[in-house]
């Protein structure tokens, strides 16, 4: 019995500007110039984080070719189980591989980084919307014949390179193609391109790529060295309160009540992080159930207080180590200039409660100064930060930190946090767990804009639930519908959960 000659299939996931595009063609042009017919095509993905592009390759020897007396029809895009090798320039987009069954333990060679790109799905999710690392290589694990995973940025990193290199280097130490390794390196000089940097890239990966499967995980088993105790610090206020977080709190709650404390000094300053203890203080003597309301509340406490208004906005975007990160991302060479443009839209209502309280409510009310302002802010603009003017328009407004607890925001915030406060309290009285998930509740009020005023009112609505419920509601009614809310933050879920439960 004889069988009918395969190509070698090979698909690449890639997103825009990790040179998915110059592997395919080096990947082409391997099999061109050592005597295989090639093909390539590509689905090029909507942006970034919203969908990778797909190079597929496939590769047919041209003496079967000859002997079979013509060319191969070869196909255009993948079919799932029918992939010899995907390559995936990012975790997430192994991922992606494995649910479209590209990937199967009976032929597939899964070659992927490790590193992180969070998806757009992921970075607006209401709550913590990332997908969990361990899981997404558990299941590429179990759906590969093989699987070799590193950090390919890194490794791109350290070369000057880029992932495409690392890649083709991974895809050469596999040895899952039919070719050596100068095959691979000739293929690389002849683009002509960064030549160097990319052969210096192929070099460790190839030989990453070469080591047992043993060598991957063993790291893995490893118990991570003890950190390092901080320095102590040199601020007598900042001292006194860490010392009053180690003093007054559990030893299981204390690292978290301490980045809390971090948080808002750089947020506000030691005063408002002494309120942070204060509010915290008051829950820990009404709760008894193991440290789990005091955690959640220290977790969720911290971010609440330090709400993104437009002074906080301006703040991080003004900052010296944003520079250096955007320096760093774009790899900023000496000689070249870089300008960082922001694209900034504040409503007339982020205007209005920036200011002082009764100024603020006053341009609120419908008349002329407040239809003359959100005419002015109906549409965005462009704030370039690494110019002298927007640079000191924004510092100028991050500099309003001094009087943000005389602000209109300030009030509205302090007024829910004491209000949420006063709830949790109340519950931990007689279903501590109920005031765990009260706390959590927090997850929904993040960011500014309209995605504050939807989560906000989302936030509200579940309060509402709490209230007409009193002691009836169940920890667990509660968690359903707070992550109804979360799941879809226009609320249509949340309705749905509390029409199921009566508490519409």
């Amino acid at each position: 019995m004889t069988t009918t000659p395969q190509p070698i299939k090979i698909a690449i996931l890639a997103m825009g500007g990790e040179g998915g595009g110059v592997l395919a063609d080096w990947i082409v042009d391997l099999g061109e110039h050592n005597g295989y017919i090639a093909q390539t095509t590509s689905v090029p993905g909507v942006a970034q984080r919203t969908g990778a592009t797909i190079y597929y390759v496939e590769l047919f020897p041209a003496e079967q070719a000859r002997r079979d007396g013509g060319r191969p029809v070869l196909a255009l895009m993948p079919l799932p189980g029918d992939v010899d090798v995907v390559l995936a320039s990012e975790l997430m987009e192994a991922g992606r591989a494995v649910q479209r069954g590209l990937v199967t333990p009976e032929r597939t060679t899964l070659i992927a980084s490790t590193h992180r790109v969070y998806a757009i799905a992921e970075k607006t999710a209401m709550g913590d919307g990332r997908v969990d690392d361990a899981e997404l290589l558990a299941h590429a694990a179990r759906a590969a014949k093989r699987f070799v995973r590193f950090d390919m940025a890194a490794a791109a990193e350290a070369a000057g390179s880029v992932v495409s290199a690392v890649l083709f280097g991974a895809l050469a130490g596999t040895g899952v193609l039919p070719f050596g390794r100068a095959q691979f390196e000739a293929t690389i000089e002849r683009g002509g391109v960064g030549v160097k940097a990319s052969l210096k890239a192929f070099g460790a990966a190839c030989a990453q790529a070469a080591e047992p499967p043993a060598a991957d995980t063993a790291a893995t088993d490893t118990p991570p060295e003890p950190a390092a105790a901080p320095a102590a610090p040199r601020d007598p206020q900042v001292a006194a309160l860490l010392q009053r977080v180690r003093g007054e709190f559990p030893a299981d709650a204390q690292h978290l009540v301490t980045e809390g404390v971090r948080r808002l000094i750089d947020y506000q300053d030691p005063a408002y992080a002494a309120l942070y203890l204060d509010r915290l203080d008051r829950l820990a003597r009404g709760a008894d159930d193991g440290g789990a309301l005091l955690r959640a509340a220290a977790r969720h406490l911290a971010l609440w207080m330090s709400y993104e208004d437009t002074i906080r906005v301006a703040d991080l975007k003004t900052r010296d180590s944003r520079f250096t990160r955007v320096h760093s991302e774009v790899r900023l060479q000496a000689g070249q200039q870089l300008a960082i443009s922001e694209f900034m839209h504040p409503r007339v209502e982020e205007i209005c409660e920036t200011l002082p309280a009764g100024l603020g409510r006053w341009l609120a009310r419908p008349h002329a100064a407040h239809r003359l302002v959100a005419r002015m802010a109906r549409e965005g603009r462009v704030v370039t930060t690494t110019s002298l003017r927007g640079y000191l328009l924004l510092w100028g407004l991050a500099r309003l930190r001094g009087i943000r607890r005389r602000t209109l925001r300030y009030q509205m915030e302090n007024a829910r946090i004491e209000q949420w406060l006063d709830r949790i309290a109340e519950a931990a009285g007689h279903n501590p767990a109920l005031a765990a998930e009260i706390a959590q509740c927090q997850r929904l009020v993040k960011g500014y804009g309209d995605t504050h005023a939807r989560g906000l009112a989302n936030y509200q609505r579940l309060m509402d639930a709490v209230q007409r419920a009193g002691r009836h509601l169940a920890p667990a009614t509660l968690r359903e519908l707070r992550e109804a809310a979360l799941a879809d933050e226009h609320g249509k879920a949340l309705q749905a959960a509390l029409a199921r439960h009566a508490l519409a």
